[in-house]
């Protein structure tokens, strides 16, 4: 019986591949982020976000990075407290964001509105801030939201 090289490459490769699968489906739970119900309220309503939670450092320092795509109504809100001044960037972030930066007592302080993917320029809250909520470009302007609305959560009190 002979050794063929090839052949045995082949199912090794397939071995690994398959191996690589069962960790990646095995360690999906442990990147799996816990999603919270969070609302602005705007002069033009109520607006719903689902958003994951961002609040260790190590979730704060990936957020939204590698992701190709952000849905409607979905977000990450980072949880910065104590209220500080916090700088941000878009470093590995493919989708343009609307950074929303928001006040302990839950107001909204500042919008970094269609940031730019993949750049290192910092954003600031110019101002201290509890959290960031990051959604998808266009967000703000879509549903009217500004600086002094109101952010319901259970990180503002609220919700």
């Amino acid at each position: 019986m002979s050794f063929d090289r090839k052949a045995a490459r082949s199912v090794a490769r397939g071995f690994l591949a398959a191996a690589l699968v069962i960790v990646g489906f095995a360690l999906a739970p442990l990147r799996a982020a816990s999603f919270q119900p969070l609302e602005i309220v705007t002069k033009n309503g109520v607006q719903v976000f689902s958003v994951e939670m961002a609040t260790t450092e190590e979730e704060k320092q990936t957020g939204l990075m590698y992701r190709k795509e952000l849905a409607d109504g979905k977000g990450m809100l980072f949880d910065f407290n104590p209220e500080q001044e916090v700088s941000m960037w878009m470093k590995n972030t493919y989708v343009s964001l609307d950074m929303i930066f928001i006040r302990a007592d839950g107001r909204i302080l500042r919008i970094a509105e269609n940031t730019e993917p993949l750049s290192t320029k910092i954003i600031s809250s110019k101002g201290p801030a509890r959290a960031v909520l990051e959604v998808v470009a266009g967000t703000a302007q879509k549903y009217g939201i500004r600086p002094g609305d109101r952010v319901g959560h259970p990180l503002f009190g609220s919700k």
